[in-house]
């Protein structure tokens, strides 16, 4: 790739080319978990964090009826910073000279103008608007003037808060080389490789620990035994109304295939399985042009999620209240040769993948630089993502609609997406794993129908 285009595709910032296709989509800015004063007791004091997203500095706050606000950071008298503003109750106040600002932005006090002042009716914060879904804040950043899509009606916004979790950590690195894994099925097959599989007994929660569907000779596998033992998959991407649906075939025997069905919701979002009933859907929002935010949704089509389990197996690995891993480069990611001979394929642990994901990403550097990279053909999920990247740019500065979610119908259209990891006949694998899917959503205890002549 030519160092102009991945400058193109990779620089998120106000008035960039990828960041004004990004500010057509809306971004996640927080965790309501973030404003529990059990998480942080901070927070039952002043609930006020400083928030930065798509490279602009931002206050959210929340006030005494349980309302959240996003404004810009910079008071508009004289600039001072707003995340040290009092919060009192019905309003964000300045320390710098008291103005006092609502959660629409709306001025509602400048303290040191003459008494009968009418200076705070014409002052405005510029502010965000906000949707609360899945125990994610959502932003709109699109220009003042513009109307956002409709919230996407994916599984993850749609199931009911007892059947969803949220968790986010932080990456030293950009969006673009952290989204780009998790739309590469040829990497589980290392990356996460173990030499030796967990009881199936104990894999809630776990990514790649749980058993994947169906079976052979009546012997349920691991989907680490599938992905050690069968490393070249077979990959097909189809253009969706979203994004892109891949799919990943490891043929087993003459009989089986190993079939795992993942998403790339335009434009950093995937869908994949974590189990035969729980789905992941993760985002990968620019914090700059050299951190980012990754927020995932676990979506359970069986029984509630169990919150408190999930949140202490990701605790382990992440620390509160700014969500920052423990692993990093500072610590060589936690690598362990010993472990990298007798147990792991890459020696960073056995209990969370993500750290292997993280390392992947930020020992690329914060920024990757794609001329240098040679791809092969496990790699056409990667190439299709980016010619949809710069062809979305291009649109945007065209004045039309990038692809995806930022169209209303698309956004409004109820569309899952779907996802499958099994063992699936060889032949008719296409007719199992629809099947599958439809089992699944038949027997969610909410309503995860989708409508009919659904792709």
């Amino acid at each position: 790739m030519k160092a102009e285009l991945n400058e193109r595709i990779t620089r998120i910032g106000p008035n960039t080319p990828c960041g004004n296709l990004m500010r057509h989509y809306w971004q996640p800015v927080g965790l309501v978990d973030e404003f529990n004063p059990a998480l942080d007791p901070r927070m039952g004091v002043r609930p006020v964090k400083a928030v930065r997203v798509l490279g602009q500095d931002l206050v959210l706050f929340k006030n005494a009826q349980g309302e959240f606000g996003l404004l810009d950071r910079d008071c508009p008298h004289r600039g001072a910073d707003l995340a040290f503003g009092r919060n009192e109750g019905d309003g964000l106040r300045c320390p710098f000279h008291g103005w006092k600002f609502d959660v629409t932005g709306q001025c509602l006090e400048t303290p040191a103008e003459p008494t009968g002042s009418k200076l705070c009716q014409h002052v405005k914060q510029r502010h965000y608007p906000l949707v609360e879904r899945s125990g994610i804040l959502f932003g709109w950043f699109g220009p003042e003037d513009s109307t956002p899509p409709p919230f996407p009606a994916l599984d993850c916004f749609t199931a009911p808060n007892s059947h969803t979790f949220a968790f986010k950590g932080l990456w030293q690195c950009n969006w673009l080389q952290a989204f780009e894994v998790g739309v590469d099925p040829a990497h589980a097959s290392f990356l996460h490789r173990f030499f030796f599989d967990e009881s199936l007994d104990d894999t809630y929660g776990k990514q790649f620990r749980g058993a994947s569907a169906g079976d052979i000779n009546g012997e349920r596998w691991p989907m680490t035994k599938v992905m050690r033992e069968f490393d070249q998959p077979q990959i097909s991407v189809d253009a969706m109304p979203f994004g892109m649906r891949l799919t990943a075939l490891r043929p087993m025997n003459e009989a089986l295939t190993h079939v795992r069905v993942t998403n790339a919701i335009f434009p950093h979002t995937f869908v994949i399985p974590l189990s035969e009933t729980m789905t992941i859907t993760q985002m990968h929002v620019p914090v700059d042009d050299t951190h980012t935010y990754w927020y995932s949704v676990f979506t359970s089509f069986a029984g509630p999620v169990d919150k408190e389990a999930m949140r202490n197996q990701r605790l382990n690995a992440i620390d509160l209240p700014d969500y920052i891993p423990k692993s990093g480069k500072h610590n060589h990611w936690g690598f362990n040769a010993e472990e990298q001979n007798t147990r792991t394929y890459l020696g960073m642990g056995e209990d969370d993948i993500n750290v292997h994901d993280q390392w992947a990403c930020e020992s690329m550097g914060p920024i990757q630089d794609r001329t240098r990279e040679h791809l092969g053909t496990s790699d056409k999920a990667i190439m299709a993502n980016r010619r949809n990247l710069l062809q979305a740019i291009d649109d945007v500065e065209a004045g039309k609609l990038p692809l995806g979610l930022a169209q209303p119908d698309v956004a409004a259209q109820r569309m899952g997406p779907d996802t499958v990891d099994g063992i699936a006949p060889a032949q008719g694998w296409q007719d199992w794993w629809r099947h599958a899917v439809d089992s699944k959503r038949q027997g969610a205890p909410w309503n995860a129908a989708l409508p009919e002549g659904q792709p």
